[in-house]
């Protein structure tokens, strides 16, 4: 086996993986916890008191 090799069998492992990880961004069932995450940003903007908004 030579550097070659471990070249190509290291390319397969992470295009393997960027699409495990394509695969959990988009899977139907994570969805709404998903949506709830992106809502997290503005929580603090609501729970602010008035004088302390940025």
């Amino acid at each position: 086996m030579d550097i070659n090799d471990l070249r190509a069998v290291t390319t397969v492992f992470m295009f393997l993986a960027f699409i495990g990880i394509v695969g959990f961004a988009l899977a139907r069932h994570r969805r709404a916890g998903f949506d709830e995450a992106s809502r997290v940003p503005f929580l603090d903007d609501e729970r602010a008191p008035q004088g302390e908004k940025q």
